[in-house]
């Protein structure tokens, strides 16, 4: 108990030039950040480093607070990309299972954010909804701060804190961050099903975030004896399993058990993950790891991407030279699902995009595969790494092959109206003749 106190006394524990780390995505300590904007007056300047925050805290999308906080961070949400214009905020640059890892190797924080379940008999709190970074950071960090919340799930696997091992606990009571369910639309549902007739009865699985994530869970609904390894345990996971489709009896590591590094979805999937010894929730460093990922025979990895050229080259987490989203772990499914016995790998993008024309604010439709990609672009998946590319027009299988042969294939599923362009385009590049 004498680890307990407020959230004032913890900002408190904020000095100038301290760098604080934030918990990843729904772990994020939200009465912390949400009131770091107060100290502004007493220091000069501090560093955050978050990723895929949930909320929109005042020291991170208010002008006012630019030039107090310094905003660094593994994966940009939708508020990180608004407040981009403030100048004071940018992004590291990594692979999911590196992430927290690499960081600390360059700095390592003075404070660490997060949240947990509340401690049980033997004073041991669980991590609950990450653990992609989170135990490192325990480690590393001068001091640790958690908020402790009895509306939060305990998951098990190795995110399991010891008392001993926190300085600070906050007593909190807000609800875990909920990600809404979104209803895929028809380009959704066709790339669904296409990557759901490529997926065999006892595959692996690894989802992502969004429509087309979504679809694919959706049309998998009749398989069986599905398994689950993925870094992100999403509500489509949760459906498979209550449907019966995945069973995880099939597995080479890990059997019967879902493995992932962190959950974000509905209510509903926290509700299913609580005290579920079904559910695994290891260390990001292990669990995306291209070689762990291996060792699943059958792994199928199904990632989303911006922008793909004609030679297979993915841009997932930049417009050009402005960042997006992040690399996530994008290059680690990737790679992992390529290296399992029978794996596959899927980047899916919708054919064509309608951006808003920054002068008249028209929008006009483009294509989303490309001659070459924008200037300034990240290739977050090389064209080395790529296997399957899908949009609502089929499907491109591209390992194996020369620059000629993506060329055709990618073409072929383009959207209709810019296929003769990218041929011309082609052409002029020297591709093909």
């Amino acid at each position: 108990m004498a680890k307990i106190i407020t959230v004032n006394e913890a900002l408190n524990l904020v000095q100038d030039n301290h760098h604080i780390v934030a918990g990843m995505a729904a772990a994020e300590g939200r009465e912390f950040f949400n009131n770091l904007h107060t100290i502004a007056k007493r220091i000069t300047h501090v560093t955050i480093d978050n990723c895929l925050p949930m909320s929109s805290y005042p020291f991170m999308i208010d002008d006012d607070y630019r030039d107090k906080f310094t905003i660094n961070s593994w994966f940009f949400s939708g508020d990180l990309r608004k407040a981009y214009k403030h100048k004071n905020i940018t992004f590291i640059p990594n692979h999911l299972h590196f992430a927290g890892m690499k960081r600390t190797d360059h700095q390592a924080p003075d404070i660490f954010v997060a949240n947990a379940t509340m401690p049980d008999q033997h004073g041991y709190v669980s991590l609950s909804l990450s653990n992609v970074y989170e135990k490192h950071m325990i480690d590393k960090a001068k001091t640790v701060i958690l908020e402790i919340n009895p509306n939060f799930p305990r998951t098990h696997g190795d995110l399991e804190v010891h008392q001993d091992d926190v300085d600070y606990f906050v007593k909190t009571d807000y609800q875990a961050p909920e990600l809404p369910d979104i209803d895929p639309n028809e380009k959704d549902k066709k790339i669904g099903q296409y990557i759901a007739d490529m997926i065999n009865d006892g595959d692996t699985i690894q989802l992502g975030i969004g429509g087309i994530p979504n679809a694919v869970a959706n049309a998998l609904m009749d398989k069986k004896d599905l398994g689950v390894h993925t870094e992100m345990l999403t509500t489509g996971f949760m459906k498979l399993f209550k449907a019966g489709a995945v069973t995880n009896k099939k597995k080479t590591l890990h059997k019967g058990k879902m493995v992932a590094a962190f959950a974000l979805g509905t209510k509903e999937l926290y509700d299913f993950i609580d005290d579920n010894p079904a559910v695994r929730i290891y260390d990001g460093n292990y669990v995306n790891d291209p070689y762990i990922i291996g060792l699943n025979d059958n792994q199928i990895s199904i990632n989303t991407t911006i922008e793909v050229d004609l030679t297979g080259q993915c841009a997932s987490e930049s417009i050009g030279p402005v960042q997006f989203s992040g690399t996530g772990g994008q290059t680690d499914t990737a790679t992992g699902a390529q290296r399992a016995k029978n794996g596959k790998s899927f980047i899916t993008l919708y054919s064509t995009a309608s951006p808003k024309d920054p002068e008249t604010g028209e929008r006009h439709p483009i294509s989303k595969i490309v001659p070459t990609l924008k200037p300034g672009a990240a290739v977050s998946l090389s064209r080395n790494d790529v296997d399957y590319v899908v949009t609502e027009y089929g499907v491109a299988a591209l390992r194996g092959t020369t620059i000629k042969e993506r060329v055709e294939r990618l073409i072929a599923i383009a959207h209709p109206d810019f296929r003769a362009m990218l041929r011309d385009e082609a052409r002029t590049l020297g591709y093909i003749k």
